[in-house]
């Protein structure tokens, strides 16, 4: 059972990353909440506007095209900021080193104030991440991490520990009324198929009958959450009083291994396993402690892992036909 949605009922909401991955996701759910106004604020260098492109024609919706790091308004009253804004996969932050950085600081800044001027709740989107290569399994949310500081995913992981000390600095000295989630892999339409992260790398090869690539020995285990659930999470958090840090994440641990088989099974195709030297700092395994989810938010996944896959891999053959018409 969803939490009182109806609180989200006439309530005006600013999505900052709205065109992104969960952003264009957790626009469509507040709508469909009854929200009153979602404002969707992207720069679109890794979102993109096709997401939101069954949103425009909805009333309350308003696309706006601006970078948050180089200043942010939205007209009138807030009644929520969600900032989902940040690149998110390995690709983008190797591209983009120092735009990750500043998103990570300077923009969550600029997002701070806005919810402080409008006396708005500010939800913040922080990451597994922050745990880096973790020594605590699963991951708590008071597991302070093992993270690389200068290595090369330090600017995602760094930009988001920053980002949750000053979204939590705001909290206590300025009066902001602030949330911190820290997502977990989340994966199923509207992903990016070349964004490099495991979920699309995968379906692409089973759909093109390639080979699945996959780095080290393939026992690394991560967790999937499907886009649906996590942002029922993000909603339920938003609507909550909890200001420490909540993991939201599905707690199924499998191997990356166990996971190209599932792929391989939900899209019906796909070659053998090809094995590539494991990147530097690469996590060595990944599973959220949800207890804190469950217990202050009634929160837990509800989608199977292959309901979602199968919706997923729907969403790409879709897009590969599109594009084949054109």
């Amino acid at each position: 059972m969803r939490r009182d949605v109806t609180s989200m009922h006439g309530k005006r909401i600013a999505v900052l990353g709205g065109a992104g991955f969960v952003g264009s996701h957790l626009c469509e759910r507040l709508l469909d909440d009854g929200a009153a106004a979602v404002f969707a604020v992207d720069n679109l260098i890794t979102g993109n506007e096709e997401n939101v492109r069954t949103l425009k024609p909805r009333p309350g919706f308003t696309f706006m095209r601006q970078d948050i790091v180089e200043g942010l308004e939205v007209e009138g009253p807030l009644d929520y900021v969600f900032n989902m804004a940040s690149p998110a996969s390995p690709i983008d932050y190797a591209n983009l080193p120092l735009e990750t950085l500043r998103v990570g600081s300077i923009g969550t800044e600029n997002a701070l104030k806005l919810a402080e001027r409008k006396g708005a709740v500010f939800l913040m989107a922080s990451t597994s991440e922050i745990y880096g290569d973790p020594v605590v399994h699963p991951q708590r949310e008071d597991y302070w991490g093992n993270v690389n500081p200068i290595g090369p995913r330090s600017v995602y992981d760094e930009a988001k520990r920053y980002a949750e000390a000053i979204t939590a600095a705001y909290g206590r000295s300025r009066g902001v009324k602030t949330r911190i989630v820290r997502i977990f892999n989340t994966y199923g339409p509207r992903m990016r198929l070349n964004d490099g992260r495991v979920v699309p790398a995968f379906v692409g090869q089973a759909l093109q009958g390639e080979d699945f690539t996959l780095f080290g020995d393939g026992s690394q285990t991560r967790s999937f959450c499907y886009v649906k659930d996590l942002v029922d999470g993000l909603v339920r958090l938003a609507l909550s009083d909890v200001t420490d840090p909540v993991n939201i994440g599905n707690p199924r641990e499998m191997t990356i291994r166990q996971f190209a088989e599932a792929v391989r099974v939900a899209a019906g195709g796909g070659g053998k396993l090809v094995f590539k030297p494991l990147p530097k700092d690469d996590p060595k395994q990944r599973q959220p402690d949800i207890t804190r989810a469950r217990t202050l938010l009634g929160w837990e996944p509800k989608v199977a892992l292959e309901d979602g896959l199968r919706e997923t891999i729907a969403y790409f053959r879709e897009v590969a036909g599109r594009r084949a018409s054109a």
